[in-house]
């Protein structure tokens, strides 16, 4: 698997340009993406996405919850270009840069609070950290929802992922700092997070949720 040290290498464009090419074939994709909608509160009047990319998943939960706002975090200047973009005239879209290995600034309070295959390129410490930060950051009645990339069980396990995705070893993307998903379900529970678990699952590629109860949920 990708040793944690190598540096984070989103802000190279050539990297970023890479993954767009490919990331509509990941597959069963949109399984994840509907199963992440389908846990959503039914209202929402702020959502934030935790390294947003080029805005993809935002913008799928402002079509799925109208009315809503969004804020979209990223630190790749590519990235943050698409999302301009893609946002441009959309004035209920705040994109703010900020890199998430630092502790994120305060950005207001939440409904729901999501995110996209970005959370694994930060080190293990740093994503521990970052769930609890989130903790802060949800409305009571709140949901996080992370569409991840996460660690096989065994080499062999990731050595079929791999094919699976038609990647060569070699081919891995260097920036990734994978963590098995039940450690990760733990760290959740223990912040506080209700109703913890993984809700969709392709080999490598999960979807795991937890809830900011209310109190008197």
């Amino acid at each position: 698997m990708t040793d944690a040290a190598v540096t984070n290498e989103w802000q190279q464009p050539d990297h970023t340009a890479a993954y767009l090419q490919r990331a509509d074939r990941i597959p069963h994709r949109a399984a994840g993406e509907s199963t992440l909608l389908a846990q959503l509160p039914a209202r929402i009047q702020r959502v934030l996405d935790l390294g947003a990319g080029d805005g993809r998943l935002l913008q799928l939960v402002l079509a799925e919850r109208p009315g809503a706002s969004g804020v979209a975090v990223d630190f790749s200047p590519p990235m943050l270009r698409l999302l301009a973009e893609r946002f441009s005239a959309h004035p209920e879209v705040q994109i703010v840069e900020h890199d998430l290995e630092q502790p994120l600034p305060d950005l207001g309070r939440f409904d729901a609070v999501i995110s996209s295959f970005a959370i694994h390129h930060v080190p293990h410490d740093r994503k521990r950290a970052l769930y609890r930060e989130v903790w802060n950051l949800l409305q009571e009645g709140g949901v996080f929802c992370n569409l991840e990339h996460v660690a096989s069980p065994s080499a062999r396990a990731h050595e079929q992922f791999l094919h699976a995705m038609n990647l060569l070893p070699g081919e891995e993307d260097p920036s990734n700092k994978l963590l098995d998903m039940e450690t990760q379900l733990q760290w959740l529970r223990e912040i506080g997070f209700a109703d913890v678990d993984c809700y969709w699952k392709w080999r490598e590629l999960a979807l795991f949720s937890g809830a900011k109860q209310s109190v008197k949920g």
